[in-house]
């Protein structure tokens, strides 16, 4: 392994030094190094039980895997949790719960592989989020919160400044970003952030949710189930995301980019 890795590999990166050759357009090549993010699968076992392997980075599996099930309504509460289990050598997380349910047995067949990079995965019947509780939340947001906390966002990842391939994700609230996630896949970063939540007991129904990546149904399903009213990112949103946020109250904002948003949906959040 080269030092210049295994240094980044010490600092929480899970990225990788490869040679490369770079070809200009005046028709020299060169050769050189270039940074490029790790991409590795991570299987999630529930009592024992293999659920499903994600593509990911490689880092915070305790969130990612926390985050997924308590997404997903396997687990409810931080007491439910008996133990958390790391291989990471391996790729592998095992969860063991108080009181294993058949869950898991009734919803394996409703498992879809969704899109987007990283492989999302979710275990939801499209339409039982239209069934689902609309979000309570009084949160309130200058219009200024909007442009800083995503200006903030964009500061925060060394890993998208050396390889350009990650996500990058943050929880926040109007006066800064709390917690920070990257991951190759949006669904994992966001993962990461409610599994971090969950094991903090860090309410989320005044808080906000950053991202890079694109707005849609599966991310607004995963904001939605756990409370999250407000959702930011730089990139655009999808028609059923937004269909999705207006039924279940949720303040969608796109496109944040040199001082400007769009506002989907929830406008009356926006202060």
């Amino acid at each position: 392994m080269p030092d210049s890795t295994r240094e980044a590999r010490q600092n929480g990166e899970r990225v990788a030094a490869v040679d490369t050759w770079f070809y200009p357009k005046d028709g020299t090549k060169t050769r050189g190094v270039q940074w490029v993010v790790e991409e590795r699968p991570v299987t999630l076992f529930l009592n024992g039980r293999e659920m499903v392997t994600l593509l990911c980075a490689g880092h915070h599996l305790d969130e990612l895997a926390v985050g997924f099930f308590h997404a997903e309504g396997f687990v409810d509460t931080p007491e439910d949790l008996t133990a958390i289990n790391v291989d990471a050598e391996h790729g592998r997380v095992d969860l063991e719960t108080r009181a294993p349910s058949d869950l898991p047995e009734n919803l394996w067949a409703k498992r879809t592989v969704t899109s987007g990079c990283g492989k999302g995965t979710l275990f939801y019947n499209a339409l039982d989020a239209l069934l689902a509780a609309p979000v309570e939340s009084t949160l309130r947001v200058p219009a200024a919160a909007v442009r800083e906390r995503m200006a903030e966002l964009n500061q925060l990842s060394r890993t998208y400044r050396r390889t350009h391939g990650v996500h990058n994700t943050a929880l926040a609230d109007a006066d800064g970003i709390l917690v920070f996630r990257d991951d190759i896949g949006r669904h994992n970063a966001v993962d990461m952030l409610v599994g971090h939540s969950f094991l903090q007991r860090l309410p989320l129904q005044d808080k906000m949710l950053l991202t890079t990546g694109r707005l849609t149904s599966e991310i607004l399903i995963k904001a939605a189930k756990v409370g999250m009213p407000l959702l930011i990112s730089r990139n655009t949103a999808t028609t059923l995301a937004i269909e999705l946020a207006a039924t279940l109250n949720i303040t969608l904002i796109g496109y944040v980019r040199a001082g400007n948003f769009t506002v989907y949906t929830g406008a009356d959040r926006i202060e």
